[in-house]
């Protein structure tokens, strides 16, 4: 699409929501619904991105302005679904899936992982079980009830966010602890990646395999900027 506007900035509306103008014109999701944001720092993102568009408009160079579409377009339509989705990782969660072989992998899961699940059980009173190998471990429901509440809590742009990062990780235990600043960006990558990471060190990576995890590190990125910037209310 080529560029249709000169200008793009927000303003900070009566009601207490945010909105983002081309020319003075408000912006709209895919949907056609009003782009309302919840406060000033992601409004501000979301124009700084339409700003820094060229003669054509890139959507992929535009990840902010993604997940608050998503936020309007898709969480508020089908929250349940996707609360659904984010609560079903804590059920084979990855943290708690480990290698009995061989003991340096072991030992570099258990060095990531543990501390993590030390946290939830904590700050979140959710103990999980950890197993070794592939074969799935039934976690108690009421493990899986305490982590469940903190997703309910959150509002349509907050749970886009922590959608984006627990997808990108394969971990609610590391969404989560990302979300509560237990875990910065690069921490939850690493965090998630221990076994893959591993795997390169010893066999290499083909070009394949190395753009896939480009693509899944800058989601897990561009997701908790989003949810970063979700919690910067004022």
């Amino acid at each position: 699409m080529k560029r249709f506007y000169r200008r793009a900035d927000w303003v900070a509306l009566e009601d207490g929501g945010h909105e983002v103008r081309l020319d003075g014109r408000p912006l709209r999701t895919p949907a056609k619904a009003a782009l309302r944001l919840p406060g000033p720092a992601l409004a501000e993102a979301v124009a700084a991105e339409w700003a820094a568009q060229g003669e054509e408009i890139e959507p992929h160079s535009m990840p902010i302005t993604r997940l608050a579409n998503s936020a309007i377009d898709r969480v508020a339509a089908h929250r349940a679904e996707v609360v659904e989705q984010v609560a079903g990782f804590a059920a084979t969660d990855l943290v708690c899936y480990r290698a009995a072989t061989p003991q340096e992998l072991a030992a570099r899961q258990k060095a990531a992982w543990d501390p993590l699940l030390a946290w939830a059980e904590e700050k979140l009173g959710a103990a999980l079980r950890t197993t070794s190998g592939v074969i799935p471990v039934a976690q108690e429901t009421g493990a899986l009830a305490t982590l469940r509440a903190p997703i309910e809590a959150c509002d349509d742009f907050a749970l886009a966010g922590l959608h984006g990062v627990v997808t990108a990780a394969g971990s609610l235990v590391i969404g989560l602890a990302l979300a509560h600043g237990r875990l910065e960006a690069a921490a939850a990558w690493a965090a998630s990646q221990v076994d893959e990471a591993f795997q390169i060190e010893r066999w290499g990576e083909d070009a394949e395999a190395k753009a896939a995890r480009a693509a899944l590190k800058s989601a897990l990125y561009d997701a908790a900027r989003f949810l970063d910037l979700c919690q910067r209310r004022r």
